[in-house]
């Protein structure tokens, strides 16, 4: 049985039933529903052929194009298929719910499929309502801090102690800054960046707070959403206040192990701020692995960069807390006992 489903209607069954993405690799490499499986109709080179006819002769010329691409697949659907869903019953949606979904769709219910159910627009309408979710007025807790704070560790420790926690710089694949990408690891595409956030997003409790660490509107190449970064600028911001000191000792045993040429290539990046004296010296110290003293002179140029940013705040919405060391667990309970006591 085919049944058609609004996102609303499909975002209630995601957690129980497999979805296979039916648009070819490179719509589906761009941004994707998070889980879902990619079984394409058509691969790229088959999509523009297809495409090109539609434009240039007639839909019925391509429509019969695209048969004798599909037909000799058509065995390895329904096996790929049953290898994602093998229970019988799955979700399947294309760009917009048009004739690839339906026909696949179709195709499944004819071969063994007890239940496909076909979401109404597709990829479309998840990407709709993925862009006007961020609007909900919930309450965030912002916690802010120079580099070398420890942020993203005392969000960890908030997580495990039963907080909810959405850690936006580990669905980036990137850290923040020009330091930010030290392991060999890609980042998502700005579009699937937004779909992983929005897929954690929905399932918060927004009768609870829901705990961010603060970040500028641009993380490496992926971007926030514009109305939460709004949001998370409008509401209170608990800045961690350490030692310079204390925090390149955090820098140093987070960075020391990286490749010398990344950490080179990340302050030849920012020579520009740094000015021709502090980058040299900065790279000297790395030569000869003085690490301590490359983190002092690239905390001088973050903490005024943050400093900065933090001043376009409202003062009365920042609530500065000083530590002595980066101890995060010990970090975390204070926070969280400072907003208990104040009640915020």
């Amino acid at each position: 049985m085919i049944t058609e489903i609004n996102i609303e209607e499909y975002l209630k069954l995601a957690a129980d039933i497999p979805v296979i993405d039916v648009r070819s690799p490179v719509e589906f490499e761009k941004g994707h529903i998070p889980d879902a499986i990619n079984i394409p109709v058509f691969s790229n080179e088959e999509r523009a052929h297809v495409g090109t006819v539609y434009k240039q002769n007639s839909k019925e010329e391509a429509i019969k194009l695209g048969l004798e691409y599909v037909n000799p697949k058509l065995h390895f659907f329904i096996q790929r298929s049953f290898e994602v869903a093998p229970q019988g019953t799955v979700v399947v949606h294309c760009w917009r719910g048009g004739m690839r979904s339906h026909d696949f769709a179709a195709h499944l219910s004819r071969n063994g499929f007890k239940q496909i159910y076909l979401i109404n627009n597709g990829y479309k309408a998840f990407r709709n309502h993925v862009t006007n979710s961020f609007h909900e007025c919930v309450c965030l807790n912002i916690i802010g801090g120079y580099t070398g704070s420890g942020k993203t560790q005392i969000l960890k420790f908030l997580e495990s102690d039963g907080m909810q926690v959405i850690d936006l710089e580990k669905l980036a694949n990137h850290k923040g800054s020009a330091f930010g990408k030290m392991e060999n690891i890609s980042q998502p595409t700005r579009e699937q960046f937004e779909n992983d956030l929005f897929w954690q997003w929905n399932k918060s409790d927004f009768s609870k707070p829901i705990w961010l660490e603060d970040e500028s509107l641009n993380i490496g190449s992926v971007q926030l959403p514009v109305t939460l970064y709004e949001r998370m600028n409008t509401v209170p911001v608990f800045f961690i206040e350490i030692p310079k000191e204390e925090r390149a000792k955090h820098l140093v045993n987070e960075y020391a192990n990286a490749d010398k040429t990344i950490l080179s290539d990340a302050i030849l990046k920012i020579s520009k701020r740094l000015g021709d004296l502090n980058t040299r010296k900065s790279l000297e110290f790395l030569d000869h692995d003085n690490f301590y003293e490359v983190a002092m002179l690239m905390l001088s140029y973050y903490d005024k960069s943050y400093l900065q940013v933090l001043s376009h705040r409202d003062q009365k919405k920042v609530f500065q807390i000083k530590f002595d060391t980066t101890n995060h667990c010990k970090n975390a309970s204070i926070i969280r006992d400072y907003i208990n006591r104040k009640q915020l």
